[in-house]
């Protein structure tokens, strides 16, 4: 399936298309094309707030940008490498029998397909800018991305490897 597809079907039902994407077979470069492809969304997704606080500021846009482009397309990819990680190794500690690949399936795919969410908070962000309604936008994107992650690594953890 498309990945636009696949997003829609997780809206519907998160653990079922992190099994599908499993039974795909083992491949790394669809991990990374994942969570890359979530930070790249990230970082666009930011770009409305950095125009705002530089128009604001009297800041340089360029600078904003060039910051928010290291830490999201270069350092974050690290970060969530370690997460997965770490989500593995207490997945096992409670019992899970899947792979640390499975468990970096699950946060990368849940990363990507709450993106929807990324860019309305980073709209909000930039044209509304701080107040109820960021913080509004962040929580339920925070509570979708939580539902993805925990109910995609249930799935993987269910499987022995």
């Amino acid at each position: 399936m498309p990945v636009t597809s696949d997003i829609v079907a997780t809206y519907r039902g998160p653990g079922r298309v992190v099994q599908r994407l499993l039974d795909l077979g083992r491949r790394e470069d669809r991990a990374l094309v994942f969570v890359m492809g979530f930070c790249v969304v990230a970082f666009i997704a930011q770009l409305p707030s950095l125009a705002r606080r530089a128009h604001l500021e009297g800041l340089e846009l360029n600078m904003l940008m060039g910051g928010a482009l290291l830490g999201s397309v270069i350092i974050l990819p690290l970060f969530f490498y370690v997460l997965a990680f770490v989500s593995f190794g207490a997945a096992r500690l409670v019992g899970g029998r899947g792979s640390a690949y499975g468990a970096r399936v699950a946060l990368f795919w849940a990363l990507l397909s709450s993106t929807p969410l990324v860019l309305l908070n980073g709209l909000v962000a930039g044209f509304m800018g701080p107040g109820p309604a960021l913080t509004l936008v962040g929580i339920v994107w925070l509570g979708i991305f939580v539902w993805f992650w925990l109910a995609g690594l249930v799935q993987a953890q269910r499987q022995a490897e």
